[in-house]
């Protein structure tokens, strides 16, 4: 057992409560928490580790990142979805082969500079899975399935159960191997169908895309728009295969994280937020033409990066920032505290994890944050957080301190 103190700790429970002088003891879980003061009389003869002007809170979860397009930074076309998709389809192999392991295992310990102690990490070929399972992070690896054309279901099936069963031997206390399904346009119902039985009977969780663009919008209610003219390109006639109702319902009894979201409408709103968790990826969705989420509909609200094809940085810090200037009808102190919860317990929450909060039991993912200055009030701590932090002192994963590169 060991004890953090620190000048502040930040529970980033709901309430958002805030302990001055605070302290931690901890092993593998977190077994108490409270005053410095309290915590030192009651605990005597542990090793302290006192990190005086810091702030001590959960580490970070990236629910949304995907790795395998890492070496972009010019090559792929911003502005709107459809000409950054076909830039994607031009330029994949170039992209893949220039981002091999070592680029991959390059980002996963940038995220834990940043602080991000677990990432969701979509993967739709598998080449990130050697670099997940070596990085010593809490991987959430989402193995994707997409694929629309019929005679092809079998194949890719085929070739979506393999990368799985490839995943899952390497299944451990930091690694979970899960599935990832497209978007409503880019997936066969049949298709989709099938993975899900998958998840349900191993109890996965799912991650998915939708509503991501105003073409998808287009797309999904009446076969119009940009997408009906890139469909054609591949399949003539191509007709959307599901209405966005019947994909969402694809997805009853089945723990789902949807990213993007920011075409949803009220009744799709109605039809997840009563157990299923969005992700915003604020960045990215300026990037590829999108507009800003209705965050303040959204109680299991998570922020993700997502990848380097769509973003020009995963510190999810930076991310927290452009949420914080970019919804400027919430009041900035309630919406800073809002974006922690979403990256801390709600992240944690969605992906199943036993962390992302300091309370008794939870596993010792934490982090110590070097504060900039004095905090003069304690109401401000979270948005003076997001403001001013880029990297952090120290991170605990399982009660272990992880040796990162801070420069």
């Amino acid at each position: 057992m060991k004890i953090l103190t620190a000048k502040y700790l930040l529970r980033c429970n709901k309430e958002f409560d805030v302990i001055t002088n605070g302290a931690v003891v901890f092993d593998e879980k977190i077994l108490d928490y409270g005053t410095s003061r309290e915590i030192l009389s009651k605990y005597q003869g542990l090793e302290v580790l006192d990190y005086g002007d810091c702030v001590l809170m959960p580490s970070l979860v990236n629910i949304h990142i995907h790795l395998e397009f890492s070496a972009n930074k010019t090559t792929l076309h911003y502005g709107d979805f459809i000409d950054w998709l076909k830039s994607v389809i031009s330029y994949r192999e170039e992209l893949i082969e220039n981002c091999g392991g070592e680029c991959i295992d390059e980002i996963l310990n940038s995220c834990k500079k940043y602080g991000v102690g677990a990432i969701g990490a979509i993967s739709s070929y598998g080449f990130d899975l050697k670099s997940c399972v070596d990085s010593g992070l809490k991987v959430t690896y989402f193995n994707e399935v997409l694929g629309s054309t019929p005679n092809m279901l079998d194949t890719l099936f085929d070739d979506f159960q393999n990368r799985l069963n490839s995943s899952l031997e390497y299944k451990s206390k930091l690694f979970t191997p899960s599935i990832a399904i497209h978007s409503p346009y880019s997936t066969h119902p049949i298709l989709a169908k099938k993975v899900l039985e998958i998840a349900k009977k191993n109890d996965m969780v799912v991650s998915t895309h939708f509503m991501e663009s105003n073409h998808e919008r287009e797309w999904i209610d009446g076969g119009l728009g940009k997408f009906n003219d890139f469909f054609n390109l591949f399949l003539p006639n191509s007709k959307p295969m599901t209405s966005s109702l019947n994909y969402l319902k694809l997805f009853k009894d089945v723990k789902t994280i949807f990213t993007h979201f920011i075409y949803a409408n009220d009744k799709e709103f109605d039809e997840v937020k009563k157990m299923d968790y969005i992700t915003n990826c604020p960045t990215s969705n300026r990037l590829l033409g999108g507009k800003k989420l209705d965050i303040k509909k959204i109680e299991n609200l998570t922020i993700g990066t997502d990848g380097l094809s769509s973003n020009n940085s995963i510190n999810l810090w930076d991310e927290l920032r452009t949420a914080l200037i970019i919804h400027e009808n919430l009041e900035i102190n309630k919406l800073a505290k809002k974006l922690l919860i979403s990256v801390t317990k709600n992240g944690a929450e969605a992906l199943n994890l036993n962390s992302g909060e300091i309370k008794k039991d939870k596993y010792a993912d934490m982090i110590v944050v070097k504060i900039p200055d004095h905090i003069k009030n304690i109401n401000t701590i979270a948005t003076s957080l997001i403001l001013h932090t880029k990297k952090v002192k120290e991170i605990f994963i399982n009660g272990n301190k992880i040796s990162v590169c801070v420069s």
